[in-house]
């Protein structure tokens, strides 16, 4: 999306990496959790005051109000949705997701994360579905934005 509008795009996993010089795993093991979200907190909102980009932000983030309140007022927000099996057998061999390292049922702890982020995910300005091709869910993107930039044009 990024490179068809030539727009800057920011990954706010990678930018925590970046600015702890630490892996997203390394932070969650030495730090906690806590920690963890008070750094994506930061950089999240000073992601989100950029005008003219792209950002992909983590699936936990949206919990953090002041995260959603900057979303809502700087952006347009795109909730990908994902079926769990699909993002179970997605996940299967990544290692990059601390919350679900945990000896658990993989497919359970996506499901609670799921269950206690919908609310926040729906409120998205537009859902698409990213089960299938990735690129007829740009094209599906491309056209609400444009159909949205069109809108907005005339307000």
């Amino acid at each position: 999306l990024s490179k068809f509008y030539n727009l800057k795009f920011y990954d706010s996993d990678r930018e925590i990496e970046l600015r702890t010089r630490k892996s997203i795993n390394k932070i969650f093991k030495e730090e906690g959790e806590p920690y963890f979200r008070d750094i994506e907190e930061k950089i999240c909102i000073k992601l989100l005051a950029n005008k003219n980009c792209v950002i992909s932000l983590g699936g936990g983030s949206i919990i953090n109000k002041r995260i959603r309140n900057s979303i809502r007022e700087n952006s347009y927000s795109i909730y990908l949705q994902v079926k769990i099996e699909n993002l179970l057998n997605r996940l299967r061999s990544s290692n990059k997701r601390p919350l679900l390292n945990k000896k658990m049922d993989k497919k359970e702890i996506l499901q609670n994360l799921y269950n206690n982020r919908r609310k926040f995910y729906e409120k998205a300005d537009f859902i698409v579905n990213n089960d299938n091709d990735k690129s007829q869910v740009l094209e599906k993107i491309k056209f609400k934005l444009n159909s949205y930039a069109k809108e907005n044009k005339h307000k």
